[in-house]
């Protein structure tokens, strides 16, 4: 199994890295196939099912299929452009995406929300169609969005196509097991094991200036969270609390009276900035979601920032481990909250970043596994249940207290020798079947949960 570290930390857009990210890149493979069909397409028509129906309109999917079906893309998305285009399609009903003739695309008439049972695929189903002159389907494809950005056709996902295809990697590890045992044999550490896969993809070069754009695109989410006041949009009118976080915290510093504990409000504020800042609609990092997102520049932050020490030479060793373990849950279980909950994002998150934090503490593979074990245990059973659809609360907290469990699961790891009762892939199949048993509810669908005991204005 390979899944590269750039597809598990993806530049993209917010919200949501499923209902956001996801179907904006579903359209732009749609209109790949447009350009390449012998089809003449005059429209086009979509549907969304399932969980990308009922939080839809909160996770700005609706948005998304619009403009990803007017050629734009996560990774090198502008607000500006975007609204100007926004306008203009529901203006003129139709869109112009490079390379291919003006379409029609009355977003009011032809993206319909179906509320009926999901796609029997996941949970996030979508269908897009392109129409002829006389409006009959030509060309109809099914896309799932499965978690953290990742897309697959109906065929794909049938096939199991959810890995990287390419040259063999010389550490193809499935398992925790299997990456502990290739540990012990060859010396190499889990980033070692994971940095001479990616080896096989890209130069060293290219490795290292991704790695650096990873953790600039991160830290630069963080600092604009931190200095960005206002109100978040959706209309639940919840205010942006970083800066004013911040602002205290800074005001405090040097205080013989601060309690121990601030160092819990410093990583909080770290993880809500990151993600007051998707909540609005900025440019952040799927970590290993959106929702998730920041869980794991708030454990890197805290890092450099508090731990005497630290370098940010090391970053990459941070990011390579969390993405081992990203992988292995993404590839037992799942890192989608539509198909497991929020332990599958937020669970996952945390346990990456304190994997990715024993790694750079010094910890030994066996305390990593630990360490990743113990943050994913203790999400177990959490549900995705987000207010109005929105990705604000309760998520933008539950990243902060995502963060503070992964520095004290790599923190307790540490002070042990690496053996411990449950292995991580015992917690990630638990995990898995915790996320089948869980009822639809709770798994971003608003039905359940604090989506239906607050009031949503």
């Amino acid at each position: 199994m390979f899944l590269s570290v750039f597809e598990m930390f993806k530049v993209g857009v917010g919200p949501s890295s499923s209902h956001t990210m996801g179907p904006m890149l579903a359209a732009a493979r749609f209109l790949d196939r447009l350009r390449g069909s012998p089809f003449s397409a005059r429209g086009l028509a979509a549907s969304l099912h399932g969980s990308l129906a009922f939080t839809g309109v909160g996770h700005a999917t609706d948005r998304a299929v619009i403009l990803g079906l007017a050629g734009f893309r996560p990774e090198d998305y502008d607000a500006a452009k975007a609204e100007v285009a926004l306008a203009g399609i529901r203006a003129t009903r139709q869109v112009t995406p490079p390379g291919l003739a003006p379409l029609t695309f009355d977003p009011s008439a032809d993206l319909v929300f179906d509320y009926g049972p999901p796609l029997p695929g996941h949970a996030n189903g979508m269908i897009l169609r392109a129409r002829d002159a006389q409006g009959d389907v030509i060309l109809a494809e099914t896309y799932y969005s499965v978690g953290g950005g990742f897309v697959l056709t109906e065929a794909e996902l049938a096939a199991g196509k959810d890995t990287a295809e390419g040259a063999p990697v010389p550490y193809p590890f499935k398992s925790a097991a299997a990456m502990l045992e290739m540990c012990r044999k060859t010396g190499l550490t889990i980033a070692g094991l994971k940095r001479a896969n990616e080896l096989t993809r890209r130069s060293a070069a290219e490795l290292d200036r991704g790695l650096a754009r990873i953790w600039t695109v991160m830290n630069g989410c963080i600092e604009r969270g931190l200095e960005t006041g206002g109100t978040l949009p959706g209309g639940l009118n919840v205010k942006r609390r970083a800066p004013g976080i911040r602002a205290s915290l800074e005001r405090e510093r040097g205080r013989n009276l601060t309690a121990p504990h601030v160092i819990n409000d410093w990583m909080s504020v770290y993880a809500m900035a990151v993600n007051e800042e998707n909540a609005a609609g900025g440019q952040v990092v799927t970590a290993p979601t959106n929702g998730a997102a920041g869980v794991i520049p708030a454990v890197i932050r805290y890092w450099l920032d508090h731990v005497p020490g630290a370098s940010a030479a090391r970053v990459p060793e941070f990011l390579l481990t969390a993405a081992a373990v990203g992988g292995l849950i993404k590839f037992n279980a799942s890192i989608s909250g539509a198909e497991c909950g929020c332990q599958a994002e937020v669970g996952s998150a945390s346990a990456m970043a304190a994997a990715g934090l024993a790694a750079v503490l010094g910890g030994s593979p066996e305390q990593i596994e630990n360490a990743a074990e113990i943050a994913l245990e203790h999400h177990l059973g959490m549900t995705c249940d987000p207010v109005k659809g929105l990705v604000q609360v309760p998520c933008i907290e539950r990243n902060g207290l995502g963060a503070i469990k992964a520095v004290s699961a790599a923190s307790l790891s540490l002070r042990g020798d690496g053996s411990h009762l449950v292995p991580l892939d015992a917690a990630i199949e638990t995990m898995r079947q915790t996320g089948a048993d869980m009822s639809e509810k709770y798994k971003e669908t608003s039905l359940g949960g604090l989506a239906v005991n607050v009031p949503n204005c």
